[in-house]
Order: C-alpha cells, then sequence, then structure tokens
C-alpha cells in the first residue's frame, strides 16, 4: 500500500497478521475490509478466553511515532469493530476502537494489553456513530490514546503503559467480529509520523 502517507519515522512494507475474507485498496486510498467471523483481539481478562486471529494490516515501526487513521463501518453484530492497533506480540499490544453492541449504543474504548491480560477502557456512545477518526501518539513505552469526530479537534481517551520495552513495533489498523457474522469497514487517511506531542 504505497500510498499511505509517512512522516520520517523508520518504516518497513506493510503486511497482513490474519488476512481477512476479502479486502480491497480503491484508487481513492481507501482499504475496505470484510472481516471473518469468530475473529477477535484478546487475553484471559475477565472472559478467560485468548484470540489472536483478528484482521490487521501493520508496518514496523522503529522509535516514537504518531498513528492516526479514518474509519467508516457498517457493523452487523455484537462487538464487531475496527480501528488502530500497536502490537509488540501476542500478549502485548493496544487497540483503540468503537464496539457496536446494538442499535441503541455502542463502546468506544481501548484495550491495552500487557503480559498476557488484556483491559478494556470505554464509555457509551450513540450506536448512530459509524465513522471516527483514532490517534496513537508512543513516547518512549507511554502512549496517549485520542479520538475525533472531525479529525481537528482531538480527545483523550487515556494514557497507557506497554511494561515490555521493545525497539520495534508492528503497528497500523484492524477489524473483526467475535461472534457468528462479519461485516464492512472502510479505512483513509492512515498516517504514521513522529510524534509530535
Amino acid at each position: 500500500m504505497r500510498n499511505i502517507h509517512k512522516g520520517s519515522t523508520n518504516l518497513h512494507p506493510f503486511y497482513w497478521l490474519n488476512e481477512p475474507q476479502s479486502y480491497t485498496y480503491d484508487s481513492d486510498k481507501t482499504l475496505t475490509i470484510q472481516t471473518k467471523p469468530n475473529t477477535d483481539f484478546w487475553q484471559r481478562t475477565a472472559y478467560a478466553f485468548q484470540k489472536d486471529n483478528g484482521h490487521s494490516f501493520l508496518t514496523k515501526v522503529e522509535n516514537d511515532f504518531s498513528l492516526t487513521a479514518y474509519f467508516e463501518f457498517t457493523p452487523k453484530s455484537t462487538y464487531d469493530q475496527c480501528g488502530l492497533l500497536v502490537r509488540l506480540n501476542e500478549e502485548n499490544w493496544i487497540k483503540v476502537s468503537t464496539e457496536f453492541e446494538n442499535s441503541d449504543f455502542s463502546r468506544l474504548g481501548s484495550v491495552v494489553t500487557n503480559m498476557g491480560y488484556s483491559d478494556w477502557a470505554s464509555t457509551d456512545i450513540s450506536s448512530s456513530n459509524t465513522v471516527m477518526y483514532y490517534r496513537i501518539n508512543k513516547k518512549g513505552k507511554d502512549f496517549l490514546i485520542e479520538y475525533s469526530f472531525d479529525g481537528q479537534h482531538w480527545l483523550q481517551m487515556r494514557m497507557a503503559h506497554l511494561h515490555m520495552d521493545a525497539k520495534v513495533l508492528s503497528v497500523g489498523v484492524y477489524a473483526c467480529s467475535p461472534l457468528t457474522s462479519s461485516f464492512e469497514c472502510r479505512i483513509s487517511q492512515i498516517t504514521i509520523g513522529d510524534n509530535t506531542q
């Protein structure tokens, strides 16, 4: 995907972790993903299961960075989600997304997974919100996670920490459908550059 904007942060080629059911990359620089059922990223906490088969399109990044993208989504089932992913390995990663609950509300939130245990910090928003910008800024082992409805005015979701140190992280976008259906999302304006915070 050569048209993704890259800042001066040292990047490697993009690759799929768990390729989706189908995907396209249009002339307007939009990545469209159709998820497979029974896909997710989660480790142990509360639900006592481990899933690491969500679809993610990633590149390896060295040093600090700012990762941003714009998402349009049409969820069908509970927990359908798409957003940003920062990943060291199966047991250490961060994701941010809006998870569909029902026709009334969804959960705008983030999951931080350290040493094989996930947390989930969220707030309820209307399910009528089917577009969102997300941004993750990395400084050392600390991460600032934000969202925006217009790409101009950013709101803080949380500050988080990955306990394991890594000189190189895999970063990019993801989508998954934890239950038995699939859904489609459109992702554009993927930007990876220097952390300006």
